[in-house]
């Protein structure tokens, strides 16, 4: 059996090489008996009798399609991890002999097996969250949404909040009368709800709608300004209409009283049960307080999430530079958590008009959308992240957002030379003026996108942007990649469905609901898109020694599929289900019929 010792900068490679020179002291081991596709660690037998026997493996998977993402060793049939590490990888017959009395072995019968999918840029919290109020999502209309919140109001007390979270006005078949700029007015909401206080968040996040309980309650009316970087949105008498635009949106939130650590750890628990079941065993949280960040480590470390986090801090700069230090936790081994990075939201969104952009939208010639962070402030930031060595992580989705986003990472660059390598990210990237496209790989900065925006986002971005700054600028992929940048993927999840499947056939597609293509010049390869949501994720947060392709080594984490999306047709890809999702040679997730 051929052994191949590969560099890595984690501690398996003095493991690799203990057992090479073991090898090369006398356990012979044929050589030449092993096909070129195998990669082992030689994981040889621990008995003390001087055998050659190989230490059996907790799990070997066999008899399928295991694509690894690894250039040199691009596809196998079967893999033997122990101890949470992949140990060998080659054929079926190869990897028998890791097989012992204990070994978890799954036959593949041909299904597709792939890296464990990262999701790259997602909200946990939110997402179990999510998970316990109103699903707007499939709301058709603002009738549906009121549907729902009657049905709702029905069974809850007097007082209670009810909320729910995922419409999106442009996605409704018409528009409600009254409206202003589209949205609903509240009365039609307030007379169904008197009792009760009602919160109902955008698809996006970057808006709410509120009745006019929750808006008395969190003391809002005609005479309440509009914070820096938001608005409450009124209609032609002036009055609040229950539209709160971005930063105004913490005028609700405020006046809704704060979770309770036991409703944290079932938002958690949810949360990790959703990715697992979903293919996913990485998940990057795109913004979370101090208290949740201490909340979630607490579960770490007590061996309750099932899917491994690593976390962006969202706080004041004063808290940053108080917490920080403390807070930051580089992930190791078979770590389930780690702090990297602090977040930022430099603009709002496209749908709800707070993405800033360089000119007016098409459709409101008034707007140029929103800045919600100081650009000074957000140089503080970047000072602070310097300092304490962590990535800075921006959302920007307007062309002007993502300008102002690359000048600033090119100053703190610039003011700080001997700094490399900081992988430095923008989150979103959506819409991209041309002369800005090559800075993402002059400076070294990750794109870190979402291909599910591009198809559900993409019916109407030409309302807002135009035909010419779409086609130039918005999801642009291929001009990214080609121009060197790594681009990484993740779903905004709970903005859209965590289904990193569904976000794959987005990218390799662009296919959006009313059967058209969103400029599909731009549109990735399958090896491409695989890639992003996994390979190219772990290296967005310097995990890629760790996972992101299937090699000697590295963790045992791994999504089993039911169709191999990597050949079946374009229509065939959402039909894939997950079979198992393994973390650390662990079944986490076996699908039961």
């Amino acid at each position: 059996m051929k052994i191949v010792l590969k560099p890595t900068v984690s501690r398996q490679a003095s493991r690799r090489l203990a057992f090479a020179v073991l090898a090369c002291a006398g356990l012979a081991l044929a050589l030449s008996a092993c096909s070129p596709g195998s990669r082992t660690d030689t994981g040889t037998g621990d008995s003390g009798s001087g055998d050659s026997a190989i230490k059996p493996a907790d799990l070997v998977l066999k008899g399928g399609k295991i694509v690894t993402v690894d250039d040199g060793n691009p596809e196998v049939e079967a893999l033997a991890a122990r101890d949470g590490m992949i140990v060998a990888l080659g054929t079926s017959a190869e990897i028998a002999a890791y097989i012992g009395d204990n070994t978890e072995v799954i036959e593949l019968e041909g299904q597709l097996a792939v890296p464990g999918f990262i999701e790259g840029h997602g909200h946990f919290m939110s997402l179990g969250d999510a998970k316990i109020q109103l699903d707007l999502r499939s709301a058709n209309s603002w009738q549906d949404i009121l549907d729902q919140v009657a049905r709702a109001a029905a069974e809850a007390a007097p007082g209670e909040w009810i909320r729910g979270r995922g419409w999106h006005q442009e996605k409704w078949t018409g528009t409600p009368q009254p409206n202003v700029e589209g949205f609903p007015v509240h009365a039609s909401l307030s007379a169904l709800t008197p009792d009760n206080p009602v919160l109902l968040t955008h698809a996006s996040g970057h808006a709410l709608f509120a009745n006019a309980k929750a808006m008395a309650l969190a003391g809002v009316d005609a005479t309440t300004p509009d914070p820096p970087g938001g608005e409450i949105l009124k209609d032609t008498q002036g009055q609040p209409m229950g539209l709160f635009r971005e930063t105004a949106e913490e005028l609700i939130h405020n006046a809704l009283s704060s979770s309770s650590e036991d409703e944290g750890r079932k938002m958690a628990q949810l949360a990790s049960e959703e990715c697992l079941a979903k293919g996913i065993t990485s998940f990057q949280d795109a913004g979370s307080s101090f208290d949740e960040v201490a909340l979630l480590r607490q579960l770490a470390d007590e061996g309750e999430l099932g899917v491994r986090l690593w976390m962006m801090i969202r706080a004041s700069n004063e808290a940053l530079a108080a917490n920080l230090a403390a807070a930051k936790t580089v992930a190791e081994g078979d770590s389930h958590f780690a702090v990297g990075g602090i977040k930022l939201s430099i603009d709002g969104a496209l749908g709800s008009r707070g993405a800033w952009l360089l000119e007016p939208y098409s459709d409101s010639p008034a707007s140029t959308g929103l800045n919600l962070v100081p650009v000074d402030v957000a140089q503080e930031t970047a000072e602070l992240a310097i300092e304490h060595g962590v990535q800075l992580c921006i959302h920007a989705i307007g062309d002007r957002a993502n300008r102002e986003v690359l000048d600033l990472f090119e100053g703190a660059f610039a003011a700080h030379p001997d700094k490399k390598d900081l992988r430095w990210r923008v989150e979103h990237a959506q819409h991209l003026h041309l002369d800005d496209i090559p800075r993402f790989v002059e400076l070294g900065v990750i794109a870190s996108m979402q291909s599910v925006h591009c198809t559900s986002d993409g019916p109407w971005v030409p309302d807002r942007l135009g035909d010419q700054r779409s086609e130039e600028g918005a999801y642009v992929w291929q001009k990214l990649m080609q121009s060197g940048a790594v681009v990484m993927n993740g779903t905004d999840v709970p903005v859209e469905d965590v289904d990193p499947i569904a976000n794959f056939h987005s990218a390799v597609t662009r296919l959006m609901s009313n059967g058209s293509q969103f400029y599909p010049d731009q549109k990735m390869s399958r090896m491409e898109a695989l890639k992003s949501a996994t390979a190219n994720a772990a290296y967005g947060v310097f995990e890629e020694h760790l996972k992101g392709s299937l090699e000697v080594g590295k963790l045992a984490d791994i999504t089993v599929l039911s169709k191999d999306i990597m050949t079946v047709p374009d229509d065939e890809i959402s039909t894939a289900s997950v079979v198992f999702t393994i973390v650390g040679g662990k079944v986490a997730y076996r699908h039961t019929s």
